[in-house]
């Protein structure tokens, strides 16, 4: 179910003490004991029958090989923790990632780039790899995410809302309007009838962010997920009119998968209710 967000006025800076990633960790720590778990069941049914599946699907010690994720840089952390704990629990398999901008690889991937799984921003990105004929299946939502507005530490500059934005003597920094968060962005601003003016378009939401925490810029709007990522280097604003621009994130194999069997059973990792909370402690809204 989509959970009810409470729209209300903000009368002031709302700041939030920053979590690292331990939610993550914690969270993976389970994954590691879920997947165990299932990798011994799979061991036993295995020694009780000389039958199986000609795929090897079904038998999860016998997953094997390189799996090739493209997927949104706001998944950076909470993938790259899912990825580790996915090679931990299945010896001889290893996840390589490809981070960026959800439209660059959509791009990469309809112009023949090799890759397994691709987990978008939204399903407008999602949909230039459908349209392409690339998508093996039907894409999932397994998260959502909520835009937020980053300040230098201590917010300084006194932002509490989002038309504080289109103060003049504030840098702000945006992601492309073509990138998910820009577009987000675009919506929540849309929505507030404000126009603001970026010093600049960054290509994804991690270079928005970064030019917050090099002090190149005064705030960013990125996403939530991303400013608790980034710990004490940024403090996050929330603003009622992200409600209005919450991005549903997509996950598919790809039809060009090299390697079928281990890419699903990364999806199914994804998806499951452990890793579900790596995601939700990564701060993503459930799907």
């Amino acid at each position: 179910m989509i959970p009810t967000v409470r729209r209300t006025r903000l009368t002031g800076p709302t700041r939030r003490t920053r979590r690292t990633l331990r939610g993550v960790r914690v969270a993976g720590a389970g994954v590691a004991a879920l997947l165990a778990l299932t990798a011994c069941s799979s061991s036993d049914s295995d020694s009780s029958s000389t039958k199986s599946d000609s795929s090897g699907s079904s038998a999860s010690d016998r997953l094997s090989g390189t799996v090739t994720v493209f997927a949104a840089a706001s998944l950076k952390e909470s993938f790259t923790a899912l990825g580790k704990e996915f090679e931990k629990a299945h010896p001889g398999t290893k996840v390589t990632f490809s981070f960026g901008g959800s439209d660059s690889l959509a791009a990469s991937i309809t112009g023949g780039a090799p890759a397994d799984v691709f987990a978008s921003a939204s399903p407008k990105t999602m949909k230039i790899v459908t349209d392409g004929g690339d998508a093996s299946g039907t894409p999932a939502t397994f998260v959502r995410n909520q835009l937020e507005i980053a300040t230098l530490p201590g917010n300084p500059d006194k932002v509490a809302s989002l038309k504080d934005l289109t103060n003049k003597d504030l840098k702000v920094v945006l992601c492309d309007k073509e990138v998910p968060c820009g577009a987000a962005a675009q919506k929540a601003l849309d929505a507030s009838r404000l126009k603001l003016t970026p010093v600049s378009y960054e290509q994804d939401v991690k270079a928005a962010l970064t030019k917050v925490e090099l002090k190149e810029a005064d705030a960013a709007v990125v996403y939530r997920t991303d400013v608790r990522a980034a710990g004490d280097k940024v403090e996050g604003v929330e603003f009622p009119e992200s409600a209005d621009a919450v991005n549903a994130y997509p996950i598919t194999l790809l039809k060009g998968a090299r390697n079928t069997d281990t890419a699903k059973a990364f999806i199914a990792l994804v998806r499951s209710a452990e890793g579900q909370k790596v995601l939700t402690g990564a701060g993503f809204l459930k799907p």
